[in-house]
C-alpha cells in the first residue's frame, strides 16, 4: 500500500494504482474524456492534467502512477490553467451544433466546457470538417465533432476483440474511421455511444426522436439472452424511446449487447395487436376480453371432454417471466393438463438432472477459471456478453478450447478446437474424454463407451489444458442443448468434468430458461411430433413456425388443430391458425421476474403502460382461471404470484447432476447434414421485428446457405449462386456463401427464419441442388 495525498486529504491505495484511481477512491473529479475504467490507458485528450509536487510540469492523472508520499493538487492554479488549455485547443475545431446535436443534455464536452471553457476564441482560421462514416444502421456518426479520445477504437480492439475503428492521419488531420468499405458489425458495437464523450457517434435508430431531459428512466431486465443485463429503459409520452446499459459488475458490468439495446423498435411496430381478436367463420372480429376468455374456457374444456386432458398443451417462450409462466402452468394444472413447455427448440427431453440446469457457478467465478471448454455454441451469438468475458479472462491466461460444429472466431486465443459434423457433436467430445482417459491412465466413467473414437491433435491440447487447473469449467451452448442427442452430449460432458474436476455449466439458452425449470414448465417433450400433435395448443409468446425445433413441424401441427389460443404482443403470422389471439403485454408493460443463467431472480416492473387493451399475461391467467372456477387465483400483484412460484431457496434447486447413467457410444454417419443455428437476430418475437437490427450485415448473413469449398464444389455452387435446400416437404432458395469453417458435408442453412421455415429440424439429412 502506497501513501498519497490529494487536495490535501491523506490516503492508501495499492500499488500499481495511478492518480485518477486514488482520486475516484476518494470521490474526487478530475475532468477526463479519454480515460474509461475499462478500457486501456491512452492518456490522449489530456484534460486530467494535474499539478504534482516536484514535478516540472502538469501530469496526467490516468497515466501517472501513484509513488509512496506523493503530494497530488487537482484544481490549483496550475492544473485549472493547463486543463483550460487542454479545453481551449479540443474547442478549436468543435461545430458550434449543440442545439441540433443528439448527445446534447448528455455530453462531456458541454459539461466541461462550461466549468474549463473561455467566453470567446481567439482562433480565426477554418475550422476543419470530416466527412461522416458509415458504420452500419445501428451507429450515426458525425464525426467533425470528434475530439479524438479514442475510447471507441480501444473498444473494438479490447472489449469487442475485434478492431474494426482505427485512428488515421497525425495533427488535425487525424480521423477515426472503419477500414475501407466496412461497417462496424461486432454484436456489442453499440457500446462505442455509451463511450463516446461527444455527438460524434450516436444511435441512429434514436436519432433526432427525443431530447435526454425529456425522457423518463426507468430500471428492467433484458428480455433475451440467459445473462439479464440490467436495462435504464427511456420513455416519453408513454412510449419507449430507447435502452441503456444499467451497471452491474456482477452480471453485465457497463456494458448491453446490440440486442439488448435495440429490440425496443418492435414494441412501437405496427403488428402490435391492441385488442382481443375471434375467428367467426373464418373471418376475424375484434371482441371485448370477457368474450374471448370464456370462449378460450368452453373451448379447452369442450377438447379436453371429447378428446381427454392428453389432448391438450401449453407452449410458451422461455423469454416468459416466472409469473407468467407459473400461472399458465397453475390454469392448466386446474384443467388437468400436464403438458407445458417452455423449450420447444429441444429435441431431446431425455435428459435427468437432479436439479434446474444452470451455470454451475457464478458469472464473476465463471471468470475466474483456469481453463473452460466450450461444447456446441455459437458463442458470440448466443450470449454476446459472456463471451465477453471469457475474452478478457484470457487475457488474464485463462485456457479456452472448444468443441464446436464449426471454427467461427470467437476473437481471442484458443488453446484447442475440435470441429466436427452437427451430428456428431457427441464423438467430439468423446474425443476429449478419451485424451483425458488416456493422459492420466484412468478408466472411463460409467455409461461412456470410447470404442472407435479416434483423438485428434486438437482433443489432445484440450485435454492438456485441464492439466493441473485447480478451477475449470465446461460449458454446454445452444447447438448441445438443441441437439437430438443431447442426452449423450450431457453425459459425455458430465464424464469429462468429472475426469477434470471440472464444473459443468448450462449457459441458459433465453431470459428465463432457468426459472422455467424451476416451476416445472419443461413437462411433456415434443408436443408438435408425429404422433403426439394436440387437438388443442395454447401459445404464450411463441410463434411455433419460429420458435421450434421442427418450425415447419411444429406449424403444421397448429393448422391440424380444433383449437389454438395464442397470446402475444403481436398479429403476426398466427392468423393462419389461431382460433382466438389475446394481447399480452411484453416485458416493458408488465411486471415479473427472470431467473438468469446463474440462478440470480431478477425483478423488474413495467416501465410503460400497456397498449390499448393489452393486459399483463399473469393478470390474463388471474382471471382465466377465476372464469374456470379454480381456487387459488385470488392474486393482487406479481409479487404474490413470485413468492408462491419461487418459495424456498433457490440455490437448493439447481443441480446439473444426472439422475442415472446415460450409455454414450460413438456413432458413424454420411451425407449432406444441415446446421441450423437460431440466428443472433431472430431469437424471439421482439428482435424479429427491430427494423434497424433486420438491417444489419449480421441478418444479412443469416439468409445465406454456407459450405466450405470442397462441399460447394461437390454440389456444383459457387459463392453468390442460388441453391434450392430440400429438407422433409419444405424446401427454401438461398444465396451460396463460402464458409471454409465447416467440415465436409455440412451446410449451414439457419433455422428460426422467414426463409427457411418450411424447413425440419435444425439438424438433419438434407439435399441442396442449384437454383
Amino acid at each position: 500500500m502506497l501513501e498519497i495525498e490529494i487536495d490535501g486529504k491523506k490516503l492508501t491505495v495499492p500499488g500499481g494504482s495511478t492518480v485518477m484511481d486514488a482520486a475516484n477512491s476518494i470521490g474526487v473529479h478530475i475532468p477526463h474524456f479519454c480515460y474509461h475504467k475499462k478500457l486501456s490507458i491512452a492518456a490522449n485528450c489530456r484534460m486530467c492534467l494535474v499539478q504534482v509536487e516536484k514535478a516540472p510540469k502538469p501530469l496526467p492523472a490516468c497515466a501517472t502512477p501513484v509513488t509512496d508520499g506523493m503530494k497530488v493538487f487537482t484544481h490549483s492554479d496550475q492544473a485549472v490553467t493547463a486543463q483550460k488549455g487542454v479545453m481551449e485547443f479540443l474547442l478549436i475545431n468543435h461545430p458550434l451544433d449543440c442545439p441540433i446535436c443528439d448527445q446534447g443534455g448528455e455530453c462531456s464536452l458541454q459539461d466541461l466546457a462550461v466549468g474549463y471553457g473561455q467566453t470567446g476564441s481567439v482562433y480565426s482560421e477554418e475550422k476543419r470538417v470530416v466527412a461522416n462514416k458509415d458504420l452500419g444502421s445501428l451507429i450515426s456518426t458525425d464525426m467533425t465533432r470528434c475530439i479524438h479520445c479514442s475510447r471507441c477504437v480501444r473498444f473494438t480492439e479490447e472489449i469487442a476483440g475485434f478492431q474494426e475503428l482505427g485512428m488515421a492521419n497525425r495533427g488535425e488531420f487525424t480521423e477515426v474511421m472503419p477500414f475501407i468499405g466496412k461497417t462496424v458489425n461486432s454484436e456489442i458495437s453499440g457500446n462505442v455511444i455509451d463511450l463516446c464523450p461527444v455527438g460524434a457517434l450516436t444511435s441512429k435508430p434514436f436519432r433526432y426522436s427525443a431530447r435526454t431531459w425529456e425522457l423518463s428512466r426507468r430500471k428492467s431486465v433484458a428480455a433475451h439472452d440467459g445473462l439479464g443485463s440490467n436495462l435504464v429503459v427511456q420513455v416519453k409520452n408513454n412510449k419507449v424511446m430507447r435502452v441503456l446499459p444499467l451497471e452491474n459488475e456482477a452480471i453485465n458490468e457497463c456494458w448491453l449487447s446490440d440486442r439488448d439495446r435495440y429490440s425496443y423498435e418492435a414494441l412501437n411496430s405496427e403488428e402490435r395487436l391492441t385488442q382481443p381478436m375471434l375467428k367467426q367463420g373464418g373471418v376475424w372480429q375484434t371482441t371485448d376480453w370477457q368474450t374471448a376468455l370464456e370462449y378460450v374456457a368452453n373451448g379447452l374444456k369442450q377438447v379436453i371432454a371429447e378428446h381427454g386432458k392428453d389432448s391438450v398443451a401449453a407452449v410458451a417462450s422461455p423469454n416468459s417471466t416466472v409469473e407468467e409462466l407459473f400461472a399458465l402452468r397453475k390454469v392448466m394444472a386446474g384443467l388437468g393438463v400436464e403438458a407445458v413447455q417452455a423449450f420447444a427448440r429441444n429435441a431431446d427431453f431425455s435428459v435427468k438432472t437432479q436439479g434446474a440446469q444452470w451455470l454451475g457457478q457464478s458469472l464473476a467465478e465463471l471468470s475466474q477459471n483456469e481453463s473452460v471448454l466450450v461444447i456446441g455454441s455459437t458463442l458470440r451469438k448466443e450470449q454476446p456478453l459472456l463471451a465477453q468475458r471469457l475474452r478478457q479472462s484470457v487475457k488474464k491466461g485463462l485456457a479456452l478450447s472448444l468443441v464446436n460444429t464449426h471454427a467461427d472466431d470467437l476473437l481471442t486465443k484458443v488453446v484447442g478446437q475440435v470441429v466436427v459434423r452437427p451430428d456428431q457433436l457427441v464423438e467430439g467430445v468423446l474425443q476429449v474424454v478419451k485424451a483425458i482417459v488416456e493422459l492420466k491412465s484412468v478408466a472411463a466413467p460409467a455409461g461412456i463407451n470410447l470404442d472407435g473414437v479416434v483423438v485428434s491433435d486438437a482433443a489432445r491440447a484440450i485435454a492438456q489444458s485441464f492439466e493441473g487447473k485447480t478451477k475449470a469449467a465446461v460449458l454446454l451452448g445452444n447447438i448441445a442443448q438443441y441437439s437430438a442427442r443431447y442426452a449423450e452430449v450431457y453425459a459425455a460432458a458430465s464424464a469429462l468434468a468429472q475426469l477434470t474436476g471440472a464444473t459443468l455449466g448450462v449457459p441458459a439458452m433465453a431470459a428465463n430458461s432457468v426459472g422455467a425449470q424451476l416451476i416445472g414448465a419443461d413437462l411433456g417433450g415434443n408436443v408438435f411430433a408425429s404422433g403426439a400433435a394436440k387437438k388443442a395448443y395454447v401459445f404464450l409468446g411463441l410463434e411455433p413456425e419460429f420458435d421450434a425445433h421442427n418450425g415447419a413441424q411444429a406449424l403444421a401441427a397448429a393448422q391440424q388443430a380444433e383449437m389454438v389460443v395464442v397470446m402475444s404482443p403481436f398479429q403476426s403470422c398466427a392468423m393462419d391458425y389461431a382460433d382466438v389471439i389475446l394481447p399480452v403485454s411484453p416485458f416493458s408493460e408488465t411486471s415479473g421476474s427472470f431467473v438468469n443463467m446463474e440462478g440470480k431472480v431478477q425483478s423488474f416492473n413495467g416501465v410503460v403502460r400497456p397498449l390499448g387493451e393489452t393486459r399483463p399475461a399473469w393478470k390474463v391467467f388471474r382471471v382465466l382461471g377465476n372464469i374456470l372456477g379454480f381456487n387459488g387465483f385470488e392474486y393482487n400483484s406479481s409479487e404474490e404470484i413470485r413468492d408462491e412460484a419461487l418459495a424456498g431457496e433457490i440455490s437448493t434447486r439447481l443441480n446439473n447432476a444426472l439422475t442415472n447413467t446415460v450409455q454414450v457410444s460413438a456413432q458413424s454417419v454420411q451425407g449432406l447434414v444441415r446446421l441450423g443455428e437460431v440466428p443472433l437476430y431472430q431469437t424471439d418475437s421482439l428482435v424479429r421485428r427491430a427494423p434497424s437490427l433486420q438491417a444489419t450485415s449480421e441478418a444479412a448473413v443469416a439468409s445465406t446457405l454456407r459450405a466450405n469449398s470442397a462441399t460447394l464444389a461437390k454440389l456444383s455452387l459457387c459463392a453468390g449462386d442460388k441453391a434450392i435446400v430440400k429438407q422433409g416437404q419444405g424446401s427454401a432458395e438461398l444465396i451460396v456463401a463460402v464458409d471454409d469453417g465447416l467440415v465436409d458435408d455440412v451446410i449451414r442453412a439457419a433455422t428460426s427464419h422467414p426463409l427457411t421455415r418450411n424447413l425440419g429440424e435444425m439438424v438433419g439429412a438434407v439435399e441442396v441442388l442449384k437454383g
